[in-house]
């Protein structure tokens, strides 16, 4: 099992240089990654400052060489497809192929979808996602793309360079609970990012990835390592990523903390 930091950039952590400074500290301290949460506003109980999801990977992606990196997830309902594939391509260049991009329905928790005028209905938002996973593979295909569908189109396109990461960019979708769909779609590409999920779920959720794909080889699991998780039963399970997360609110100086106790099987520390 790898292990990565998952980190909200806000407040403290909305500050691109520090994020910089602590991928630097993590990828020495043995961590294999460093996924970012990706909101554009947040409640009013939590900080204010939130970074841009790109610009501070790529703070990230500039000083290592080894972590693996990505948002986690991106909500494709607020992201056109065309945007998000050429920051992607981008990335993954700028990473030399360490980029993993993470992909949801998003919330709207602190009405950063209804204020914007986006889409909020769940089906609508998972039909419209289903369609930009698509899209988004034959954009980073390197071939000419005609695609006309009932959320996004794209006339005689060709996104250039071909990614570094053959035959593209990674996808892993985020499934939360006992629901199905998100499950479904994460079969049909690259990884399953479990939220919300005890072992049981998790378990459940692994196998309807192995009736989907027919097995789970090439297929990555991340689960949250929280308190009381046994990561050694979710690794038995199928799960090959921890991610070891932090509250909207977390300094600088707690990140470090945790980042110098290197990862661990041992579940959260302090």
């Amino acid at each position: 099992m790898r292990h990565a930091l998952y980190l909200p950039p806000f407040g403290e952590l909305s500050d691109a240089r520090a994020l910089a400074e602590l991928a630097v500290e993590a990828e020495a301290r043995g961590w294999d990654g460093m996924f970012l949460w990706d909101h554009i506003l947040r409640p009013a109980d939590e900080p204010q400052e939130l970074a841009d999801v790109g610009i501070a990977l790529a703070a990230v992606a500039m000083v290592t060489s080894r972590l693996r990196l990505g948002p986690m997830v991106t909500p494709t309902i607020r992201r056109r497809p065309q945007k998000l594939a050429r920051e992607a391509l981008t990335l993954d260049h700028l990473s030399a192929g360490r980029l993993t991009v993470g992909l949801g329905l998003g919330v709207d928790t602190s009405g950063e979808l209804s204020r914007f005028g986006e889409v909020t209905d769940p089906r609508q938002r998972g039909d419209a996602l289903d369609e930009a996973a698509d899209l988004l593979a034959e954009l980073w295909s390197g071939v000419r793309v005609d695609h006309r569908g009932p959320y996004y189109q794209a006339t005689d396109v060709q996104l250039l360079p071909l990614s570094v990461q053959r035959p593209r960019i990674p996808m892993w979708f985020a499934a939360r609970g006992d629901a199905r769909r998100p499950v479904r779609r994460a079969a049909r590409f690259d990884g399953l990012f479990a939220i919300e999920v005890d072992l049981d779920g998790f378990i459940a959720m692994m196998a309807i990835i192995e009736e989907e794909r027919g097995g789970r080889v090439g297929f990555d699991a991340a689960v949250l390592a929280t308190p009381g998780a046994d990561l050694a039963r979710l690794e038995d399970a199928g799960a090959t990523w921890a991610m070891w997360g932090f509250r909207p609110g977390a300094t600088v100086a707690e990140v470090r903390r945790r980042v110098e106790t290197g990862p661990s099987m041992a579940g959260p520390r302090g």
